[in-house]
């Protein structure tokens, strides 16, 4: 049997809630695949690290927000194959809940970083529409928005 190669990510999904309604912080990708689309600020494991650090790393690296000092919760692993066109690629995803919106900017492997509101998402890549809905479901079974 030939041994698959796995590679591991962490995302990072962050609501804010605020006076105008609850928001979600996406990013524009800057490179293939889905080059172009919004998804969540995310990226690869590095030797050093753990799935939360990376989680955090990559979302300060991509969108400027460090969230560092917050508490997250861990809202599932998305392994599905062919989920990601390099590979057999396993994620880990982490949903953070904060009382507003602070300043964020595209850098890294981000052209742009925007808050959206739920009430109008723009279609997401990968398979992050199925992250997006867990991530709501929780927030409801939890009573967290």
């Amino acid at each position: 049997m030939k041994r698959q190669q796995y590679f591991l990510t962490a995302d990072a999904i962050v609501f804010a809630t605020t006076n105008e309604g609850t928001f979600v912080l996406l990013i524009e990708r800057k490179n293939e695949p889905f080059k172009g689309k919004w998804a969540f600020p995310g990226g690869f494991l590095e030797e050093d690290e753990t799935l939360l650090e990376c989680s955090i790393r990559e979302l300060y690296e991509e969108t400027g927000l460090d969230l560092s000092g917050e508490r997250p919760y861990l809202l599932g692993v998305y392994d599905k194959p062919g989920r990601d066109p390099r590979g057999r690629v396993i994620t880990v995803s982490y949903l953070f809940v904060i009382p507003e919106k602070r300043p964020v900017q595209g850098g890294d492997d981000a052209h742009l970083a925007r808050w959206f509101p739920l009430v109008n998402l723009p279609p997401l890549a990968f398979d992050h529409d199925d992250m997006m809905r867990d991530a709501l479901a929780f927030c409801e079974k939890e009573g967290i928005l």
